[in-house]
């Protein structure tokens, strides 16, 4: 082909593997597969463990709580505690944030919802949908979960990652 390869100008030669079915890409490695793995393990079980189980926890203590109802007063994205609501608690205006773990987001500022909120504490206050922690306590189970999977590919990754040292161990004596 007068000297080109793979359709470069004339007289370059790109590697072998470029154009080819793997494109010049390479794979993960087991060592890197297992780093990548361990991280996102962590990274779930943390989230778990350290945000949605106590969000959920919290938006139980609350089904004891005073109702009220409310208005979304600034929107956001409510599972993470962006949104606030304004309501009347004990005389007065309250505006207090949602905590992490609320539904809710798609509604639009000025929405009308019910809320409980803590006698002692009005700016501790849930949506009274979300008292149950439906939301809070699906999403910790399911960062549990991937937790869980990604600690178990950390682990097929060590067992493989093993067996390559021992085989090229006893392929060097």
């Amino acid at each position: 082909m007068d000297g080109e390869a793979n359709g470069g100008a004339p007289g370059t030669r790109l590697p072998a593997n470029v154009g080819e079915a793997g494109g010049g890409a390479s794979t993960l490695g087991p060592r890197a597969s297992l780093l990548m793995s361990l991280s996102l393990a962590l990274l779930l079980g943390a989230l778990s463990a350290l945000v949605m189980f106590p969000a959920a926890e919290h938006l139980r203590s609350l089904q004891g709580g005073e109702r009220a109802q409310a208005t979304l007063h600034t929107a956001g994205s409510c599972m993470v505690g962006q949104c606030e609501v304004e309501f009347e608690a004990a005389g007065r205006t309250v505006v207090a944030g949602l905590p992490v773990g609320s539904g809710g987001g798609k509604q639009s500022v000025g929405a009308a919802m019910t809320v409980r909120y803590q006698a002692d504490d009005p700016r501790v206050v849930a949506r009274d949908a979300d008292v149950g922690g439906g939301g809070a306590a699906l999403l910790a189970w399911m960062s549990g979960g991937a937790a869980l999977f990604f600690l178990t590919l950390s682990g097929a990754a060590a067992i493989l990652l093993a067996r390559q040292r021992r085989t090229s161990f006893r392929g060097n004596v």
